[in-house]
This record gives C-alpha cells, structure tokens and sequence, in this order.
C-alpha cells in the first residue's frame, strides 16, 4: 500500500507542474503567475477540490502521443470564496501554451455541467494560445461544447472571464457569452485575427495591445469590464466583486454585516447639486454616500462615462446602481451609455439584484453620429431592459429629468416602483430656453418677452411637483434623507413579486 500512495504522490508532484519549471520560469518573467498560483490567490486556502487532475490527451497525429502531459493544460475543479461555493478552470500556459483541445475542453464543460447542477457560479481564468492545431476539428468541436454551455448557464448562474494571458480568434467568443470580462494590463489581450492576419488583409499594422490589449477593451470596444495593474491585484478584485453576487438565479442577492446605520442622514448632499443648473457635479460622490460604506464596485467605469454602474449594498445587501454623470457630456444618454446600461440592468434583473436609479439626464445625445449609429434602437435597448426588469426599482431624480431620457431612466410609467425626486429637481419635455423658443417662436426676437416667458416656463414646470400631483413621483425627498428613503422602500419591496406574460423570451432591439 506504501508504494502505491507513494506513485499517487509522484503522479500528482508531475501533474501538479505542468510544462516544467523551465516554462514555469519563463511564465514568472512574463510578470504572470502559473495556472495553480492564481487558484491559490483566488480561493479561500485550503478550500480547492480538484477534477481530472491526471487527464491527458489522446491525440496520437503529428508526434503527439509521445508528448502528454497531466490535466491537458487546464487546472479545473471547485472551491470557496469568502465561504461560498464557486467552480473554475484555470488554463495553464506552461502546457502547449494552454491551447485547447479535445480533453481540455471536456474538462471545462464538466465543470460548468457540475455548476448547473448545483447553483454556483463559474470563474474561467483564461491564458492560452487558442485551438490545439495537431488536433484539428475535434479542438473546434470542444470550443463548440463549452460555447453551448455559456448560453445554456447564461441567466441561471453568475458567468466570470478573467483574460490572464492571450486569449484569440475562437476562444474569445466563451467570455464574450459570460457575465463580466475582467482583464490584466500589459500582460493580456483579445482578438478574433491578430495582428498579423490583419496585416495581411487591411495592410493596417498594429501591435498586440492596440488591437486587443486592456486598454482598448475596457475604454474603445467595451469587451472588457475593468481592468487591473497585475495577476494578484485582478484575482482580488474578483473576490471582493464575487461577494456581491447571488449563487444563482434561485437565490436573494448575499447579505453581509453592515456596521453602517442605515438611519445615516448626510447633510453634505443638500449641497451637492449647484445653484447653476449647468454646472456639473459627480454623481459618485451621492453614491458613495448612499451606498454602505461607500463600498462601491464600479463596472465598465473606463467606457462611457456618461452613466455609471455598478455594484454596491443597502443595509447589508446587494443593490446595482446606475446613475447618470453629469461630468461627461452633461450626463446625457447617447449610444454607448444605453448599451452599458442595459447590459447592466439585464444582469441584475436575471439575478434578483434591486436596481437603484439616480437620474439627472438633459435627454439624448443629438447629432449624425449618433443617428447614423442606430441610436433609436440603441436607446431602445435601455428602456426594454428598465421596462422587461421585475426585480425592485427605486428611483431618485436628483436635478434633470427631459424628454423621453426621463421615460428611460426608470420612470413610474415603465413599471418603477419607488420614484423619488429632489425638491430642486426639473421634470419636463426639454429646457426652459428650449421650450420657449418652440411655444412662442412668434416672440423670438423680443429679449424682454423671451426672458418673461422663460421665467414664466421655469416657475411652471423646473420643479417636482407637477409630476408629483400626477403621482408620477411619490415623494419629493430632502437630498440628505436619500439613503434613508431609498433603504425603507427596498426594505418595503424585498417580497415584491411580479411576473411578465408567458413567452418564449423576448426580442430585445439588438
């Protein structure tokens, strides 16, 4: 029995060092960690359980039988987080540069086979060089396999791609098909045709980075969610994010202790909206100061600023913010800010996660560019995902709301449950100015008049009340009692229970 423990011991010592330590070595000077110590830093210590440690490959073309190694170049199996049940395959570069094969890919899907079973997300920490060549169309049948698996998950269990290394033309389209995107700088990127191929095609030269680098994905393309300096700083972030997020869609967003009183009354905000309705203010700062804590975890923060997401909590459990900023282009909604936004809604609405709204949004963004761009659909795509969300909705409009971007950002008319407004708060079709110089053209011309006019427009209609009369709005809200109104009504709403007429799914304006 000795020697047989002690074989299984070697066995494991070989499996556990994949390509060897002199790829292990050339790995480290990459500024990257192995496939096994991004496990270590990821997972609570201890807690991993490890699958199909001694698989091999079973290629025999081109000299590959002679060149097997354990596990096939992926590390899979399952493990916690903060205590909580999560599974993931680390993908390891020593081993065939991590490139994918027949087995490789029967080892990922097993696991996410095991996560639909039992509720629990899915992290994939991606480093390979794309399909295993020598093995042909079998490589692109197990691409094929977990790509069936992404869409299959997608809504009932948290999705995580974390891009560590390359990640090229087949194997981009599984995170594409996941929740969120996370990158590392300088050490990893994503593209369908490398620089080389587009060359060849276009004639443009662009390196690596350029073209799929973290920068690009998380400021240009928005492939990517965020982005972070190195391997420890990025696995770290994906623990904090992680406690944000349900096991599943059959469960409540986590709830954690909070020591924050959530009574808490912030004076400071009743002096965070400027006297001058033009002049700008940042919207993180009200919520950092709603939010517990200030704990806040900002998605995509680097693309389309103009409206920000993200995760933070209310009284101990998870809430999705959005919010419009009024530092970038006043806060207006264009083409990226919808897409973003509605991407984020989705999510949180397929996993129970309350939407928490704050609104100051002049309207749309005009031009050609944004016309030629699709923005009627793109827009479009912002109010179906407000409209379709059955989770709670609580919204705060803090100064503007014009125009039809007042029906979008969650207003009560596309099923809001809780609308709040500031007492300054400008509810209505579009400015003074602009209104005046529509309603009284026939005036234009007349200084005086136009002045009288929009003194006249702004008492009417630059304030809460009118929309408040109609019940569009259910309070108008001292700004520093935001955190506390905004707690009660999700308190009130936590049982809400809504259900949508029976389909097949829906056909969002993609």
């Amino acid at each position: 029995m000795k020697e047989i423990l002690e074989q299984l011991e070697e066995r494991r010592a070989r499996a556990r060092l994949g390509g060897g330590e002199k790829r292990i070595e050339a790995q480290h000077a990459r500024g990257k960690l192995t496939a096994r110590e991004r496990i270590e830093i990821l997972l609570d210590e201890g807690s991993f359980e490890e699958f199909d440690m001694f698989v091999e490959h079973r290629n025999t073309e081109f000299g590959m039988a002679d060149q097997k190694v354990p596990g096939d170049g992926v590390v899979t199996g399952w493990g916690t987080i903060n205590g909580r049940k999560v599974f993931l395959f680390s993908q390891d570069f020593t081993v065939f540069g991590g490139s994918l094969s027949e087995t490789h890919a029967a080892k990922i899907a097993k696991i996410m086979d095991m996560a639909m079973k039992v509720g629990a997300p899915v992290i994939g920490l991606n480093d390979s060089g794309g399909a295993r060549i020598q093995e042909g169309v079998d490589s692109l049948a197990g691409y094929a396999e977990v790509f069936t698996r992404n869409v299959m998950a997608s809504g009932v269990i948290p999705q995580i791609s974390v891009i560590m290394g390359p990640c090229a033309g087949g194997a981009v389209y599984s995170p594409a098909m996941t929740d969120f995107i996370f990158m590392v700088k300088d050490t990893s990127y994503m593209f369908v045709t490398g620089p080389d191929v587009v060359k060849t095609v276009t004639g443009e030269q662009v390196s690596q980075e350029e073209l799929g680098g973290a920068r690009t994905h998380t400021s240009k393309s928005s492939v990517a969610d965020g982005s972070f300096a190195n391997d420890v700083e990025t696995l770290l972030q994906m623990r904090r994010l992680y406690d944000f997020l349900p096991l599943s869609n059959r469960e409540a967003p986590p709830l954690r202790p909070s020591f924050d009183d959530p009574e808490r009354v912030e004076p400071a905000l009743d002096t965070l909206v400027p006297d001058n309705p033009n002049k700008p203010y940042d919207m993180h700062e009200l919520i950092e100061k709603v939010a517990d804590e200030g704990d806040f975890f900002e998605i995509q923060k680097d693309f389309a600023k103009n409206i920000i997401t993200g995760f933070g909590r209310i009284e101990g459990s998870t809430v999705g913010f959005v919010a419009n900023q009024p530092m970038v282009l006043a806060g207006c909604l264009d083409i990226d800010a919808s897409r973003k936004g509605a991407r984020f809604v989705r999510f949180c609405d397929c996993f129970n996660i309350p939407i928490v709204t704050l609104v100051d949004v002049p309207g749309f963004l005009p031009g050609t560019a944004q016309e030629y761009g699709g923005l009627i659909k793109q827009g479009a795509k912002l109010l179906f995902a407000y409209t379709e969300a059955t989770v709670p909705k609580v919204t705060v409009i803090t100064r503007k709301a014009y125009g039809g971007a007042y029906d979008v950002m969650a207003s009560k008319h596309i099923r809001g449950d809780i609308n709040y407004a500031w007492p300054r708060a400008e509810i209505a079709v579009m400015g003074a100015k602009g209104a005046v110089e529509i309603i009284f053209r026939s005036e234009i011309g007349d200084e005086n008049k136009i002045a009288e006019r929009t003194a006249e427009y702004e008492s009417r209609f630059a304030n809460p009340f009118i929309a408040a009369q109609r019940g569009f709005i259910d309070e108008v809200i001292m700004p520093r009692n935001t955190r506390v109104r905004v707690g009660r009504a999700l308190r009130m709403l936590r049982d809400k229970a809504t259900e949508n007429p029976w389909k097949k799914h829906d056909n969002i304006p993609l």
